[in-house]
């Protein structure tokens, strides 16, 4: 499975992303376990919120951080992220 570029990205029902205080970070829970998060990829699935697909994402994220060229890295966590069942489309 990998990412079709023309469809919505959301992040998955059955996962859930939120602050940990103790932690200071992001992560995902879900039934199985939990995931920390660095700072790059909880800004990514926070773009994962069903209206934006994979070119939007990038392009609010390089806006929102005043850079070019994230495609590349934004497309493999997202590959990842879609392997691991933590976003679908």
């Amino acid at each position: 499975m990998s990412l079709n570029p023309d469809q919505p990205i959301k992040f998955s029902p059955t996962h859930r992303l939120q602050w940990e205080e103790a932690q200071q970070k992001f992560v995902i829970l879900y039934p199985e376990g939990l995931v920390e998060l660095n700072q790059s990829s909880a800004e990514i699935l926070k773009c994962c919120d069903g209206t934006l697909a994979l070119a939007q994402i990038i392009a609010t994220l390089e806006e929102k951080f005043a850079t070019r060229g994230l495609a590349d890295d934004i497309t493999a966590f997202l590959e990842v992220a879609l392997h691991n069942g933590w976003i679908a489309q």
